[in-house]
């Protein structure tokens, strides 16, 4: 009769337990110095080793020629032990023995010394079912063991088990294996089982489980009965995973502000019999890799994803703030509840994108801060508010640039050739080409006048530059690349783009604290050097500036937001 692979690759030592180092050196260390706990309490999410564990620890105190605190596994209580013909070890399913009678049973048992073994054994699993009154039953049995007992109790939900009972057993907590260990463990058993396993397949696989060694063997079987050759389609297949580039269109479609075309692909979802909850779930948990590809250091180990799809994932998450991602996943949420309580699944979902893709159309308080926040920012810089959104990549990565979003301007900085400013709030980035201020007690009186003629010609040239400078397509891989020299100046230019006209590089950064590190010299030219290794061109940087200070005092947004909500009907008050 065919075994199954989780049962035929149980670990039956400990060095065998993947992901768990952090248990079984502790439980080999007892075992060498003779520090045989009379109960243990293994927690942990599901095919984590609780029970594998429980039945190698069983071996190992009885063992007859332990190995390093391992049990040998060729001793016949260690084949006793596996074959489960021994009558000094039990292992009890606490869900279908829950009752205080099964515990008396074990009361009456222990008193009995074992027949052949060193210690009576007993493993009880799922031990958070037992009842209020075989819970008391066992603490009575805990409280005063006899010396040949061992008790291993094991569950998920340790939460259940009475504090009584988790003081007078030691407590090991079994962690998610991480997919990497999960892979490499699938990898062994398909060279024992002489199949054909590739890495990314593995790490498919590992990912599914979601750090249960057991589910990820499970499905690496039924990997084995579609083909003798695993690679990330016969995963998908046997998964029931499919192809998630609507996903990423879908995505696409709310970056992009493509209403006709989400409902499009909403309406041929529905048609091929795609659940509309199950999408909406999937949706949010789409945004919620790319808010942790934005958010986390080190994201690839964390979502699900081929890696071709993570570099399509990092593509997107370019395109969006965190604040973005965050207000999507709130959306997609609230839509989810609502879903299967009146309006139907689907309506509920297009409604969700409609106010995805048009902001304007969403009443909530989310939607307004948003607003108002993306409007106080326009009016800081000095530009107008676009409802138009640039193109991001559909299901493959497009190499085009974002437009950013509409910041606080930070005191204006000039390309290194011109000249400096006399004004205190135009500092250039270059300050090597600055010369140095005339005093202002000299009395002539035709150079100050000069200064101010030559300051404002020099504004003209920083907006003339930015109005005609087209976007620097590789910003993203020069941001990268810093990272290398100062983690502290990458994240500051998070979320920036720049832009080119001829040998000047314009960034358009909301962060103040970008442009005071670039003044420091050191900085700077870490930057001059990563844009000389990646373009081999050899840029003067400056800021991104389209409107001048006077164009900025003569337009006022405010009053076109507040026409926009007296049409709309809204009722506010001014202070």
């Amino acid at each position: 009769m065919y075994q199954a692979l989780y049962r035929k690759y149980r670990p039956r030592t400990f060095d065998d337990v993947a992901g768990q180092e952090h248990i079984t050196t502790t439980l080999k260390n007892e075992l060498k110095n003779g520090r045989i706990s009379h109960a243990y309490l293994f927690t942990g999410s599901r095919g984590t080793g609780k029970t594998s564990c429980a039945k190698i620890l069983a071996k190992a105190v009885n063992c007859l020629n332990p190995q390093d605190g391992s049990p040998c596994g060729e001793c016949e209580i260690c084949r006793d032990i596996d074959s489960g013909r021994s009558i000094d070890v039990f292992e009890i399913d606490a869900a279908s023995n829950r009752k205080i009678d099964s515990i008396r049973e074990i009361i009456d048992e222990v008193q009995t010394a074992p027949h052949r073994c060193k210690y009576r054994v007993y493993i009880i699993d799922e031990v958070h079912m037992l009842t209020a009154e075989a819970f008391n039953a066992l603490l009575k049995i805990l409280e005063e063991p006899p010396k040949h007992v061992v008790f291993i109790l094991a569950t998920t939900e340790v939460h259940k088990i009475l504090l009584t009972i988790q003081s007078r057993c030691q407590r090991f907590d079994f962690h998610r294996i991480a997919p990497r260990d999960i892979a490499d463990r699938l990898l062994y058993v398909a060279d024992k089982e002489d199949a054909e396993l590739t890495d990314s397949a593995a790490m498919l696989i590992a990912s599914v489980s979601d750090g249960a060694m057991r589910d990820a063997l499970s499905l690496m079987d039924r990997c084995l009965a579609i083909s003798r050759s695993i690679d990330d389609n016969v995963v998908r297949s046997a998964a029931g995973l499919a192809n998630k580039d609507y996903l990423f269109d879908l995505a696409a479609c709310v970056i992009n502000k493509n209403t006709a075309k989400a409902l499009e692909i909403i309406d041929r979802l529905y048609r091929d019999a795609k659940d509309m909850p199950k999408l909406c779930d999937e949706l949010t948990a789409h945004f919620r890799a790319l808010m942790l590809i934005k958010s986390v250091r080190n994201p690839r180990d964390i979502v699900v994803f081929t890696d071709r799809e993570f570099e399509m994932s990092q593509t997107q998450a370019d395109y969006l703030s965190l604040a973005d991602i965050v207000y999507y996943m709130d959306v997609l949420s609230r839509s989810y509840q609502r879903m299967g309580k009146g309006t139907g699944d689907r309506t509920e979902l297009e409604m969700a994108l409609v106010k995805l893709c048009s902001p304007e159309l969403d009443v909530t308080n989310e939607a307004f801060a948003a607003r108002i926040t993306a409007l106080e920012r326009a009016v800081k810089k000095g530009i107008s508010v676009q409802t138009a959104a640039v193109e991001a990549p559909m299901s493959e990565p497009k190499k085009e640039e974002a437009t950013p979003e509409t910041a606080e301007e930070p005191a204006e900085v000039v390309p290194e050739e011109t000249e400096a400013p006399e004004k205190a709030e135009e500092i250039p980035v270059e300050p090597e080409n600055k010369p140095e201020e005339k005093p202002k007690e000299q009395p002539e009186p035709p150079k100050p006048a000069q200064s101010k003629s030559q300051n404002t010609q020099k504004n003209v040239d920083i907006i003339k530059l930015s109005r005609e400078a087209v976007p620097f397509p590789q910003w993203i891989e020069v941001v990268e690349a810093i990272k290398s020299t100062s983690r502290s100046l990458a994240a500051a230019f998070s979320g920036s783009t720049a832009y080119e006209n001829g040998g000047f590089l314009l960034i358009d950064c909301e962060n103040v604290m970008a442009f005071e590190l670039l003044r420091q010299g050191d900085m700077r030219r870490n930057i001059r050097d990563i844009l000389q290794q990646i373009t081999g061109k050899a840029y003067r940087l400056g800021p991104y500036k389209t409107k001048t200070e006077q164009e900025v005092k003569q337009e006022d947004p405010l009053s076109g937001f507040k026409e926009k909500l007296d049409k709309s009907g809204i009722k506010y008050t001014e202070e």
